[in-house]
């Protein structure tokens, strides 16, 4: 089937989340459900909540679609599975480079005050030393346009790094894939939406799916959850480029959510009341209507949760008591 029309998937998402005592309660914001934009449609929808759970939907600063739930009981463990059945669409027509005078097309349109939250540096998408060692001894920098830039440097970041699953957990800095030269999707993501913004060009963080098809520089796994980025330019709007495949994002690409990086747009976050350590659990299944769905192993991941539990109060000496 050619790439140049819509493809529809079923997509399949486990997350269980494991705790060493039971948890007083948690709280949690899920990001799971497709964006529908971009040529993007979501023919269905649904989740399954264990334990039993309402979910409120609404939608968040940047047009994500999120549920939240609550938990007021003592559980030992929480599961969330959600089922999409998605189409998607697929990659744009790019010209073979932009004008000559792109860079100063991107500057219009790239107006601070238009896309603050896009240039500047974010929680896991920012500058340091490390990140500027590294362009420098990449020879990453501006080129003729912003087009030809961004992939080159997409191509640049396939060939400096190796994915390797379990390297660094979602909450790591980006000197970590830097110095070590190993990282997974969202640290090439990060660092790739870092140099970007350095570069005056609009960059966010999109998380999602992809479905495999062995194209030449695929190397995501299947099993898990995905990440690339997007990019503002002049005539062709926001452009995916996936530098983890070094690929741009295409009809494979099932976007999820967007944001400043994967603080924002993790498809998992909460709390939890007492509990102890916990342990996340995550298989995610991605397959084209009327493929058999594959046969995959939960993979083990940190969960992106915070502990809620109340500090005792200890009356300070000398004080009013």
């Amino acid at each position: 089937m050619s790439g140049d029309t819509p493809r529809r998937f079923l997509v399949e998402h486990l997350s269980d989340f494991r705790y060493q005592e039971p948890a007083q309660g948690s709280l949690m914001v899920l990001r799971l459900r497709p964006r529908e934009d971009g040529g993007q449609r979501v023919a269905s929808f649904s989740l399954e909540i264990e334990p039993a759970a309402s979910p409120v939907a609404f939608a968040d600063a940047f047009g994500n679609a999120c549920h939240l739930f609550n938990v007021h009981r003592a559980h030992e463990h929480t599961a969330v599975l959600s089922q999409a059945d998605v189409e998607t669409a697929p990659a744009p027509d790019l010209p073979n480079r932009m004008g000559r005078d792109a860079w100063d097309a991107l500057a219009q349109i790239a107006a601070p005050l238009d896309h603050f939250e896009f240039l500047s540096p974010s929680r896991f998408a920012r500058p340091s030393p490390a990140l500027a060692a590294f362009t420098q001894a990449n020879g990453l920098r501006r080129g003729d346009d912003p087009l030809s830039s961004l992939l080159e440097m997409s191509h640049a970041l396939h060939s400096a790094f190796r994915y390797a699953p379990g390297s660094t957990a979602v909450d790591s800095p980006i000197e970590h894939i830097l110095e070590t030269g190993s990282g997974v999707c969202q640290d090439y993501t990060h660092v790739m939406i870092a140099i970007a913004r350095a570069w005056g060009v609009p960059s966010r963080y999109v998380s999602g799916y992809i479905h495999r098809e062995g194209v030449p520089g695929e190397q995501t796994p299947e099993g898990a959850s995905h990440a690339w980025a997007e990019f503002l330019l002049p005539d062709l709007g926001w452009l995916g480029i996936d530098p983890t495949n070094d690929t741009l994002a295409d009809h494979r690409h099932v976007r999820v959510a967007v944001g400043r990086d994967y603080a924002d747009a993790a498809p998992t976050r909460g709390a939890v009341f007492g509990g102890g350590e916990s342990q996340l659990d995550v298989r995610v299944r991605v397959s084209e209507d009327g493929e058999p769905e594959p046969r995959i192993a939960p993979r083990p991941e940190r969960p992106f949760m915070s502990d809620a539990t109340p500090t005792p109060m200890v009356p300070q000496a000398g004080g009013d008591q």
